[in-house]
């Protein structure tokens, strides 16, 4: 897994409201066995579980997140009795090593690539009971692997927004876009007025770069639509596509002038991309716009001690985006017992939506969260997903074989001044090669 796609799948969303957070509910390992009506009056189906039936899950999370999880579990265990048996780690290694040994845990909270190694050895979520119906199929579609169903969906991740100043506007007379000719103007505004519209750092050790492809595949949604960045992922759109090469020239525009970014293509190049994220809130402001995922609200807050989210920095979803980009964290399951079947169906019920959004645990695909978030960062962002009419992995993370590090390696080059037909032919033919076309 790349550098980058480690730190922001990791902390994007927990991040951006981190000063947010209340105390959540005490760690929950077992419950008493009653069938009582749950938070918000809805049975839970405790699909024949029985009190003391043993759950064992393995996850990534720890702290507050962790905390945030066994709220969201909480009405399940109290209601079923069931016990659950946590293990947290960051190392996949670990559960490699369980999976290969023929005693994986019943139930992983891991990522997509996981669903595609391990695929010959988990349960199809629909043949648990889960109700497919709580999904957009733009949803469905990361985690289901050879036709089967076989990943829950149970976090996402939006990068298609960008942060400002909203005091800084106000001061300065500027009004956050709601199209993208609205906010190609803005740029324009901005530059004539004196000021950096832009900051885009790219630098990020083996994943310098990333930034750049993120924004690159926003502009592929505005200006071809999800399907297209879809077409990518599969091979039957060639990266060499003239509608890749046209988004690359528009961010290009912006990327490698010092007229629209701080320091040009250089300061795109060698900026690192936390110092990117600081500079339009910097006093005084050095840029006007950073485009970055959710983690970004986080890392401002850790920065910038005395600014308020909505006051001082907030975030808009580029506009006239026809779908977004992110990512999908799955629940896999290897076991298929009642307790687990209980497992699946609860969190994909509208109440498991519901109570995972009130929980302030990210961002939930189903359906039933709309609505029910409590910190107005991530209603917003909730918003956002409840109405787009498509979600798109990246690009770079999702086509196998390195072509991600050939993405960043080509646009980094794009920005130095390199010819952008032979980098997207390049580019073309990794993605050709990584998906075996």
């Amino acid at each position: 897994m790349k550098n980058k796609s480690i730190f922001w799948s990791m902390t994007s969303i927990v991040a951006l409201v981190a000063l947010l957070l209340t105390a959540c509910g005490p760690t929950a390992t077992e419950a008493p066995a009653t069938q009582a009506p749950s938070t918000g009056g809805s049975e839970i189906d405790c699909a024949g579980a029985k009190s003391g039936d043993e759950i064992s899950m393995l996850y990534q999370w720890s702290g507050v997140e962790e905390a945030a999880l066994n709220q969201v579990l909480k009405p399940l265990l109290d209601a079923c009795g069931i016990v659950l048996k946590p293990e947290s780690t960051r190392d996949q290694a670990l559960l490699d090593t369980r999976v290969q040994a023929g005693t994986p845990p019943d139930v992983a909270f891991w990522q997509v690539a996981q669903l595609v190694q391990y695929k010959d050895k988990l349960q199809a979520m629909d043949a648990l009971g889960a109700d497919s119906s709580s999904y957009s199929d733009f949803f469905l579609a990361p985690v289901t692997i050879d036709g089967k169903w076989l990943g829950l969906p149970i976090k996402a991740d939006v990068k298609s927004i960008i942060w400002y100043s909203p005091s800084n506007f106000e001061t300065l007379g500027y009004k956050v876009p709601t199209t993208w000719d609205e906010l190609d103007a803005l740029v324009e505004k901005m530059a004539a007025d004196g000021n950096v519209p832009w900051s885009m750092g790219f630098e990020s050790g083996d994943a310098t770069g990333w930034t750049g492809t993120d924004f690159v595949q926003d502009i592929m949604l505005v200006q071809q639509g999800p399907g297209f960045v879809n077409g990518i992922l599969d091979g039957s759109v060639s990266y060499a596509d003239p509608g890749v090469k046209q988004a690359y020239e528009t961010y290009g525009k912006w990327a490698m002038s010092d007229k629209y970014t701080v320091g040009g293509a250089q300061g795109t190049l060698s900026t690192p991309f936390l110092e990117a994220i600081y500079k339009p809130f910097a006093d005084p402001p050095e840029a006007m716009l950073v485009k970055q995922s959710g983690f970004a609200g986080g890392e401002i807050a850790k920065q910038f001690s005395n600014l308020k989210q909505g006051a001082d920095y907030d975030f808009f979803v580029v506009p006239s985006i026809q779908g977004l980009q992110g990512s999908v964290e799955p629940m896999m399951a290897f076991a298929d017992t009642p307790a687990v079947r209980a497992l699946v169906k609860y969190l994909s019920s509208a109440q498991g939506g519901a109570n995972w959004a009130a929980a302030t645990f990210g961002l939930s695909p189903n359906k039933g969260a709309a609505g029910n978030y409590t910190d107005a960062a991530l209603q917003k962002l909730g918003d956002a997903i409840a109405s787009t009419s498509g979600f798109t992995t990246d690009i770079g993370d999702t086509i196998p074989g390195g072509f991600g590090s050939a993405e960043f390696q080509g646009i980094s080059e794009f920005v130095n001044g390199g010819d952008l037909d032979s980098i997207l032919a390049g580019l073309a033919a990794k993605q050709a090669e990584g998906l075996k076309k």
